[in-house]
């Protein structure tokens, strides 16, 4: 299927799409960055422009002779875009974006950050640069996180937080500094996990008991790449 890009939308030089993609009116998107199928990409959107560093370059690279630095941007399938979401393009490694995300309104997404699969991002949320987001975490409304950020598998984390240290897996977290207040059993639930198993997991987050076994196959591989991850930086 061919994509659908708004006359007024400025694609760059080395911006490359799948198909069947959605680019909204007067959203900017400049190379490198690679654009997988079956986005949709709103009005006023921002991809691929540098990171913010004060004394970083700054290229015209909406022009085709404006030049272009950076470790760019890469988009996955199915991902949606609100309105004014800014994607910056990373410095030391590539900005990515998995599939199945949604981006509300205003969303900022730092340079070099990694969000993985079915990411939320509630309107006004930052993400400072490295910041890591893996699958089916939910940001809330104005959440704040740090640079260097580490938010794990399925957590939540409530509207205003400001997230200043790593947010284990499937935990609900609050306030400023964002705490740990609970756990996600809905989004437990939701990924196929027994009651049981929640309660097993509840309590192998608080330190007595070991992770449960029946938990689903998606489930337990992102759990394991998790700990493989995040265990030297905890």
């Amino acid at each position: 299927m061919t994509n659908s890009i708004h006359p007024t939308a400025v694609i760059g030089a080395d911006v490359e799409f799948g198909d069947d993609n959605v680019v909204g009116p007067y959203s900017v998107i400049v190379g490198p960055t690679r654009i997988g199928s079956g986005n949709w990409i709103g009005p006023h959107v921002v991809v691929g422009t540098p990171a913010e560093y004060r004394g970083g370059p700054h290229p015209r690279a909406w022009d085709t002779d404006g030049g272009r630095e950076g470790a760019g941007v890469v988009i996955g399938d199915r991902n949606t875009l609100r309105e004014f979401v800014t994607v910056h393009q990373g410095v030391q490694e590539t900005t990515e974006l998995g599939d199945d995300c949604y981006l509300l309104s205003r969303s900022q997404v730092g340079h070099d950050c990694v969000l993985r699969d079915g990411v939320t991002l509630a309107a006004a949320v930052q993400l400072g640069g490295h910041t890591r987001v893996w699958s089916w975490a939910n940001l809330g409304l104005g959440t704040v996180v740090h640079q260097r950020g580490h938010i794990g598998p399925g957590a939540m984390v409530g509207m205003g937080s400001a997230v200043r240290r790593t947010i284990e897996p499937f935990t609900i977290a609050v306030g400023n500094p964002a705490r740990v207040t609970g756990v996600n059993r809905v989004g437990l639930s939701r990924r196929g996990c027994s009651e049981e198993v929640v309660d097993a997991f509840e309590q192998h987050l608080k330190g007595r008991a070991e992770l449960p076994v029946g938990l689903p196959d998606r489930v337990a591989a992102e759990l394991d790449a998790w700990s493989r991850s995040i265990a030297p930086a905890t």
